[in-house]
């Protein structure tokens, strides 16, 4: 058999990656399912080799980490690469990834990690999201919704769309209240927001802050209709689910997807119990598998092109019939219903 192709894997949180380890065994495992998928029908015919490179990126880390993560892949030969996985980390690689014209595919949250050679695999959306959490809130009844949002490009960038959201709804943002993204208390944060005479809350950040925020509410008792974006999605560890009983969230899980509900299937907690994880996981599967199989030639180039000839495959998020697409100035791969609304009760996350 030919020379694998070389797929580099970019852990954006921890320099240090252990190959051998539980987690990254589980994401090779289900990264190569169809991978496997296609070697059989002879649509590939060279296997994938995995190499990863580890950064400690932003926000507790640094840009320089992410650069530094990013050029070893490169050098390593790698014809694509994944990642990164933050919406402030995927900023950095974008440019990275036009000046050495490799194609890579992030699955981060923004929208403007998006370029000639960067594709964008959304798990959740700093854009699309605010739309949900915008009606949520209206539904709900409220038209004074007070936000504390993470000081940082995601946060800033949350809050301008979901400003604009709430306006075409005739909901008013009675305060925004900045926070650090790595924040560990949010008492005067949730005081300056409750004093607005706010009548819904929403969070609206990676997440570290989020749950500082639901113990802050839960001390003052201020039971309002309240929601997060897909920070929430952090509520699949117990401890986090419990600092945010109650709010609804963003997630990209759908409990009647069947593309999803075969993945589980084929690979089972691979991924571990989060099954979210495992729903953009596969969706990246399959993403990898069928953009090296359409590629041109085997060059970053021809992977380039590759990708961008991938049409209408069912994906395993969102709701059923979410399909997965990219094409000529198209970087974004989910079409369709891909976010889904969920809320925390007794630590059981439950499709709204």
């Amino acid at each position: 058999m030919a020379a694998p192709t070389r797929v580099g894997i970019l852990h954006d949180m921890d320099e240090a990656v252990d190959s051998a380890s539980p987690a990254v065994r589980g994401l090779e495992r289900v990264l190569r399912a169809r991978v496997e998928d296609l070697l059989a029908e002879g649509r590939l015919d060279r296997d994938v080799e995995f190499v990863h490179a580890g950064a400690a990126g932003l926000p507790t880390g640094t840009a320089r980490s992410v650069e530094r993560a990013y050029a070893e892949l490169v050098d390593a030969g790698a014809l694509l690469i994944i990642g990164p996985a933050i919406g402030d980390n995927a900023l950095v690689a974008t440019p990275l990834a036009e000046a050495a014209a490799v194609p890579t595919l992030n699955w981060a949250g923004t929208e403007r990690a998006r370029g000639e050679w960067m594709f964008h695999l959304q798990v959740g959306s700093h854009e699309d999201e605010n739309v949900v959490l915008a009606r949520y809130v209206a539904d709900a009844g409220a038209r004074r919704v007070g936000v504390v949002y993470d000081r940082s490009p995601i946060g800033r960038r949350h809050l301008a769309f979901f400003t604009r959201d709430c306006e075409v709804l005739g909901v008013r943002i009675a305060t925004a209240v900045p926070i650090s993204p790595v924040a560990e208390d949010a008492t005067a944060e949730l005081e300056e927001v409750r004093a607005s005479g706010a009548d819904a809350l929403v969070y609206l950040g990676l997440g570290l802050a989020a749950r500082y925020v639901g113990q802050a509410r839960a001390a003052a008792g201020w039971d309002v209709p309240r929601a997060l974006n897909t920070a929430g999605l952090r509520g699949y560890d117990p401890a986090f689910a419990r600092d945010i009983d109650g709010w609804a969230y963003i997630d990209m899980r759908s409990d009647g997807n069947t593309v999803l509900q075969q993945a589980v299937e084929r690979v089972g907690d691979a991924m571990g119990p989060m099954t979210t994880r495992l729903a953009w996981t596969w969706d990246m599967s399959q993403l990898l598998a069928e953009g090296l199989a359409r590629a041109t030639e085997h060059t970053r180039a021809g992977v380039r092109e590759g990708l961008e000839q991938i049409k209408w495959v069912p994906a395993a998020e969102g709701y059923e019939g979410t399909m997965l697409s990219f094409g000529h100035y198209d970087r974004g791969a989910l079409h369709g219903r891909y976010m889904v609304l969920r809320q925390w009760r007794d630590g059981v996350s439950v499709e709204l």
